[in-house]
C-alpha cells in the first residue's frame, strides 16, 4: 500500500482504488472509496481539506 496523498481534481494518477482521508492522511467518518482508471480525475471530497489516498490496484 502506498501512502501518497492527492488533492481532489488531480489527474493522470495510477489506476486503482482511492480512499478519502483527512488533510494529513487520517481516517474520516463515512469515508468514500472510488475506482480511478488512468487519465481520470480524482473526484471532489465530502469536505474541504480532505484528500485521496491510493490503496491498491484494480482487481
Amino acid at each position: 500500500m502506498n501512502g501518497d496523498i492527492y488533492k481532489p481534481g488531480e489527474d493522470n494518477r495510477r489506476s486503482g482504488i482511492y480512499v478519502e482521508v483527512g488533510p494529513r492522511g487520517g481516517a474520516v467518518h463515512d469515508a468514500r472509496s472510488v475506482r480511478i482508471d488512468f487519465g481520470d480525475r480524482l473526484p471532489s471530497t465530502q469536505e474541504t481539506g480532505h484528500r485521496w489516498q491510493y490503496r491498491g490496484p484494480l482487481k
